[in-house]
C-alpha cells in the first residue's frame, strides 16, 4: 500500500522541485523568469505589487550575476525597479511558474486553495471548448485565482 505524503511534506517536495527547476534553467540558459502571485507573504520592497500585478502576478528575471539566495523555502534578493533597489522576499509557495524562453521550457504550478488545502478548483462545470478557426480542438483554461 502506498501512502500519500502529508500536505506539509507535499508542499516541501513541490518547493524543492521549484528550486531544482529554477537552478537547472539558470545553469542552462543563464537567466530564469519566475511568476509570483500576489500574497501578503511576498515582499517587493516599498514598491509592492501594482494593481495589474495583483491580478496577474509579477514576472521577475534572475541571472547568475545578481545578488540573491534561495534558502528556507524563499528567495531573498535585492532587485531594481526603475533604478530603485528593493529588498525582496519571495516565498516558494507563492511562485506559480518558472520558465526560460531560451530553453523553451516552463514549470507551472496550480496554486492551492488555502481554505480547502486543495488545488484551486474552477467553476462547477468544466470549461467549454471554443471552436477553433482550423480543424484543431482548442480548450482555453484560466488558472488565475477566483475572487472571493
Amino acid at each position: 500500500m502506498v501512502s500519500l505524503p502529508m500536505p506539509d511534506s507535499r508542499d516541501s517536495l513541490i518547493n524543492n522541485l521549484k528550486k531544482t527547476v529554477f537552478y537547472d534553467l539558470l545553469d542552462i540558459a543563464g537567466r530564469v523568469f519566475i511568476v509570483v502571485r500576489y500574497s501578503e507573504n511576498v515582499v517587493i520592497g516599498t514598491r509592492g505589487f501594482l494593481p495589474d500585478e495583483k491580478e496577474n502576478g509579477l514576472v521577475l528575471v534572475f541571472n547568475p550575476r545578481m545578488n540573491f539566495r534561495w534558502e528556507n523555502d524563499a528567495i531573498h534578493a535585492t532587485l531594481s525597479f526603475k533604478s530603485s533597489p528593493q529588498k525582496c522576499h519571495i516565498p516558494a509557495d507563492d511562485i506559480i511558474a518558472i520558465y526560460s524562453p531560451e530553453v523553451q521550457a516552463q514549470f507551472v504550478i496550480v496554486p492551492r486553495d488555502e481554505e480547502k488545502n486543495d488545488p484551486v478548483s474552477g467553476p462547477d462545470e468544466p470549461p467549454a471548448a471554443e471552436p477553433a478557426a482550423t480543424s484543431e480542438k482548442v480548450v482555453k483554461v484560466d488558472f488565475r485565482r477566483r475572487k472571493k
